[in-house]
């Protein structure tokens, strides 16, 4: 019905809502230190860094990411297909978390979830960027608004804001006015929390910051930034350097975020990269420098961004020595469709509606030394068709049980 509706009074439900659900849970939010977590890419995986710092310094921490739900030590899958929960369920997640008797409580924000009033009368202590590329462009009317959707959270958290000074849009966040404003980076010799000599390898990076040393087996350069982000936010609240180099090397790679499923005779990894920057920086991680890339993605339906599908099939195509496209979460969208308009960008296209086929395929193609790289959903538990429907998915069991009867792999 709220589709019929003028856009204000749309936003004024929103806003209502989001004032009920405050006043129902008595406003839980005064009660916990309250962090912040937005960007296009990097959410979970900062937030999962961050907990696990503040853990080490021996905090007691609740969690809401696209992930998981975790109060204390009690950790639940978040199955929704949402990576910022409604108004209700927030407000509930802080008061169970007040009742727990958490220090901190860390929510990833979305540019929807905002544009939906789900981060007011939530008293945020800490803004945090990690950075910003295009993405849902269609349901904000472009990058502007949806940088600006972001900017909503930098103007209400007057408390502190973190910044990732490399990326392009960071004096944007930096106009909006704190007690205190914290920068991240590697290139800006300006930023606060700084990497110098990084070493990234196939095994994980290394980097000092302020002449301390950090070590870490997360994947990929990208992750480095995750991993400053964690430390700055760690500095913010006072926590020494010495805590944070602990609690890093202890951080684990995050379920679905260029997870390895197989390793031997030929590797496959599974990552969640739906956006263009993102996928690309997965394919430069893992572009084998013997062996081929094997590409699986396809791309959201449910009328999402659009105007990225043949941009996706681009950049597999580029770095691909072969590219499937298939089926990812068509919601109410003929997937066919979706599947020519990825395969547009691509000349190598292989295309197969059924997922699990497509996954089938790439393996039987695999030879010792090649990288296989299935991106789009990660570790979600569903696939999304229409009528909201729900098909139950596990793409590293679909790997490993398609891989059990092949061949190839003995």
């Amino acid at each position: 019905m709220k589709q019929y509706l003028p856009s204000f009074f749309v936003s004024a439900y929103h806003f209502f809502i989001a004032f009920i659900s405050a006043v129902f849970y008595q406003f839980p939010s005064k009660k916990i230190k309250v962090i912040g977590i937005t960007g296009t890419n990097g959410k979970s995986t900062v937030i999962n860094i961050a907990g696990q710092i503040l853990e080490e310094a021996g905090y007691r921490v609740a969690i809401s990411s696209s992930l998981v739900f975790k109060i204390g030590d009690r950790v639940e899958e978040n199955k929704l297909k949402m990576t910022m929960p409604g108004r209700f369920a927030l407000q509930s997640f802080l008061s169970k978390a007040v009742k727990e008797k958490c220090d901190y409580a860390l929510i990833e924000v979305t540019s929807e979830g905002i544009k939906q009033h789900r981060h007011r009368f939530i008293s945020f202590k800490t803004a945090l960027i990690t950075n910003l590329n295009p993405e849902h462009i269609e349901a904000h009317g472009g990058f502007e608004k949806y940088k600006e959707a972001k900017g909503k959270l930098f103007k209400a958290v007057k408390d502190t804001h973190i910044i990732n000074l490399d990326d392009p849009h960071s004096s944007y966040f930096q106009s909006f006015k704190a007690k205190r404003i914290i920068t991240y980076g590697i290139d800006n010799i300006q930023a606060e929390i700084r990497a110098e000599e990084v070493f990234v390898s196939s095994s994980g990076s290394r980097f000092k910051v302020k002449g301390k040393e950090f070590e870490s087996g997360l994947l990929g350069g990208f992750n480095v930034y995750n991993l400053l982000a964690g430390i700055a936010l760690a500095v913010s609240e006072g926590i020494d350097l010495e805590i944070c180099q602990r609690a890093v090397k202890k951080v684990k790679q995050v379920p679905g975020r260029l997870e390895e499923v197989i390793s031997s005779p030929f590797q496959v990894f599974v990552d969640y990269a739906f956006t263009p920057v993102a996928l690309e920086k997965v394919y430069q991680f893992l572009k084998p420098k013997e062996g081929r890339l094997i590409c699986v993605l396809g791309a959201c339906g449910g009328g999402r961004d659009k105007w990225k599908r043949p941009v996706l099939g681009s950049i597999a195509d580029k770095y691909g020595d072969i590219v499937i496209i298939t089926n990812e979460d068509p919601y109410d969208e003929d997937p066919l469709n979706i599947i020519e308009e990825v395969g547009a960008g691509s000349s190598k296209a292989i295309k197969i509606l059924d997922r699990r086929e497509a996954i089938r395929k790439a393996l039987s193609l695999a030879l010792p030394k090649d990288v296989v790289v299935i991106t789009g959903k990660g570790c979600e538990p569903w696939i999304c068709s229409a009528n909201g429907k729900k098909i139950a998915w596990d793409e590293r069991r679909v790997v490993k049980e398609e891989a059990s009867l092949l061949d190839n792999l003995f």
